[in-house]
């Protein structure tokens, strides 16, 4: 039997925060793998989940053309606080962003998470 690929989307640190807590409910205890994955999401995942949400819309609000979901999950993940580290993370990507869109994507990152 080959499993096949139904559908691939990404999702955010957060995202997995939240998917880890419904296992963590349904297995009393997790597995060694499972077990370093919510470890690394403890130390990492630094918003909460309702700000992680409210940065991903806002993000998204701002119709940055050719900014896909993909994207706007890595600065999540990231949370860049200059326009380098911004270009840097999508320069991993055929993308291109003006200077002014970066500059929003950073005002909405410090907006939310202005400890970072």
């Amino acid at each position: 039997m080959n499993p096949r690929i139904q559908e691939e989307t990404p999702i955010s640190i957060y995202d997995l925060r939240k998917e880890m807590k419904i296992i963590k409910k349904r297995d009393e205890e997790l597995a060694l793998r499972a077990g370093k994955v919510e470890e690394y999401i403890n130390h990492f995942a630094i918003l909460k989940d309702s700000d992680a949400a409210s940065l991903e819309k806002e993000i998204t609000d701002l119709e940055i053309p050719r900014l896909k979901d993909v994207h706007i999950k890595k600065i999540l993940d990231l949370l860049p606080v200059s326009v380098e580290e911004l270009k840097v993370i999508l320069h991993g990507y055929t993308l291109t962003v003006s200077k002014e869109n970066m500059q929003k994507v950073i005002d909405a990152v410090k907006k939310v998470a202005p400890e970072v």
